[in-house]
């Protein structure tokens, strides 16, 4: 069957142009440098069903992105589980979601809310857990691990399936039908693909057409001992080019999608605006801790304390919400 293990869109072509029906574009006579104080992206995390009622269309056979081959027979106790919530967030928009037995700690939407937490530790999969759970197949990528685990699980006689880990746009109708696919819904998967592209496409067109693009950085912290810069293949990155900005950490050459923060690489970015995730902004103690950080108080962002905070579960997740996660993301950096 077509469509499993891939990375890109079956046909190599971008998204298509299509015109959003409810967004509207960031006023382009206003200056988004005048722009003073913090902002918060506001995305309705609600998951909704592209259909209702669907079977899977079973045994399938995939072929796992760590090159082993799985037969997938039974998709009715379903784990989906990676570092942003991605995989669950397919699962339920295809219309699977009362299949679901588990959750990570980044599918943070309202109807997986109730599922069993398996990985406490944030990364790291309990194999108990998800033993416990008695799943009779589980989607996963090497965002979480350890490898041991999944290994474990795989001797335990349960499907286990990996997925493309890379965050960028293009890869996402590809994730949608690689995932439907081992599920045996692909029509599903088609229509879910549709209706997240025309999504993407209508808030891509909310980037305001300049030729002095903010310049915006994607910090990611937690607490003092996690602080860190985001450059190329961050996935950060993506969603800055999104809504029509130029990601610093890429621009100052970092050749590492996450690189330690330093002063000087910090002021030679020279943000206009800073993105970070809400729960990594709370835990460095808000705004003020912000400007604790290397470099960050000498930058254009850090003297007019513009900080744009999203929530975690929503901001990297590289899924159908995406759509309207970018147009959420363009409206708090223009528009706050």
């Amino acid at each position: 069957m077509p469509g499993f293990g891939v990375t890109v869109d079956a046909d190599g072509e971008p998204l298509p142009a299509r015109e959003s029906a409810s967004a509207e574009a960031p006023d382009p006579a206003a200056d988004p440098r005048a722009i003073l104080g913090p902002s918060t992206a506001i995305v309705d995390q609600t998951v909704t069903p592209v259909a209702d009622g669907v079977t899977p269309a079973l045994p399938v056979t995939v072929h796992s992105c760590d090159g082993e081959t799985v037969v997938v027979e039974d998709a009715s106790r379903i784990l989906a589980v990676d570092l942003y919530g991605t995989l669950a967030e397919i699962v339920f928009s295809l219309g699977l979601g009362d299949h679901v037995v588990g959750r990570d700690a980044s599918t943070g939407f309202p109807q997986a809310a109730g599922l069993p937490l398996v990985t406490p530790g944030g990364h790291d999969l309990n194999a108990e857990a998800v033993l416990g759970l008695d799943p009779t197949v589980v989607l996963t990528d090497a965002s979480v691990g350890p490898p041991e685990v999944q290994q474990q699980l795989r001797d335990a006689g349960i499907p286990v399936i990996f997925f493309d880990d890379a965050r960028d746009l293009d890869r996402i109708p590809g994730q949608i039908r690689a995932v439907a696919g081992a599920l045996g819904v692909p029509e599903a998967g088609e229509q879910l693909v549709e209706r997240t592209s025309g999504e993407i496409a209508g808030a891509l067109a909310l980037a305001p057409a300049g030729a002095d693009p903010l310049r915006i950085a994607f910090l990611y912290t937690r607490g003092g001992m996690v602080q860190l810069l985001a450059g190329p293949g961050s996935g950060a990155d993506a969603m800055i080019r999104a809504i029509g900005a130029v990601d610093v950490g890429t621009d100052i050459g970092l050749d590492r999608p996450f690189t330690q923060i330093t002063s000087e690489a910090l002021i030679e970015a020279a943000p206009d605006v800073i993105i970070m995730m809400t729960k990594g902004l709370e835990s460095i103690g808000g705004v003020d801790g912000m400007l604790r950080l290397p470099g960050v108080a000498q930058t254009p962002a850090g003297e007019k304390l513009r900080v744009v905070d999203m929530a975690d579960s929503v901001l990297l997740s590289f899924g159908p919400r995406t759509g309207r996660t970018i147009e959420a993301l363009a409206h708090a950096v223009y528009q706050p």
